[in-house]
């Protein structure tokens, strides 16, 4: 079979995303996902489900179709699942900036986390494990300070509906990538056997 350099194209843009603790010790991981827009400020991946690999072997998989915001310059990554009622549910992790590795995207879980539910809510996580996390990683005030400060900004951001928390952006990037991943016909051959 040959393929087209478009078609080529397509699948190095499958991606898997790594989550590190502060220590440098894995944390999460997640089966590859497309990436779907790259901007100057973010990586957006698209995925339909996704296995998730847990540091311990424990293996689960993710059942909506979901937006992945990586930020490359800002303490947060944002995973928007689309829910089965319509709804979508913006699950904002306090981590590191994305940095592009190896073929990995990865990033610093710093275990404090932040939820808008599809009717407005705003709900702070984990602060507890982020408090024990603290003194066990031994994360320093200047690290402590930014993630504080990067949940509040996040919570007025979640409030304001503004990017990443806007529907329309998660279903722009979703449909953008339905259309890059339709079956391809163009350019395809099938080499005969002989």
């Amino acid at each position: 079979m040959s393929f087209s350099v478009d078609r080529d194209r397509r699948f190095w843009r499958w991606i898997k995303v790594q989550a590190y603790k502060h220590d440098g010790s894995f944390h999460r991981e997640w089966s590859p996902a497309f990436l779907v827009e790259e901007t100057y400020r973010y990586y957006a991946l698209a995925s339909r489900a996704s296995l998730v690999t847990e540091a311990g072997g424990r293996r689960w998989m993710t059942s909506e179709k979901a937006i992945f915001y990586l930020f490359k310059r800002e303490w947060m990554n944002v995973i928007s699942m689309m829910k089965e009622t319509g709804g979508i549910v913006y699950y904002c992790n306090i981590a590191s900036p994305t940095i592009f590795d190896q073929g990995f995207l990865r990033y610093i879980d710093y275990d404090l986390d932040v939820k808008l539910y599809p009717d407005h809510v705003v709900k702070e996580l984990d602060e507890q494990e982020f408090r024990r996390h603290s003194a066990e990683y031994g994360y320093d005030d200047e690290i402590v300070s930014i993630c504080l400060a990067e949940e509040k900004r996040i919570e007025e951001m979640m409030r304001k509906g503004e990017f990443p928390f806007s529907d329309e952006d998660v279903h722009r990037l979703y449909d953008l990538f339905i259309e890059q991943n339709r079956p391809y016909e163009a350019g395809y051959s099938r080499k005969k056997p002989q």
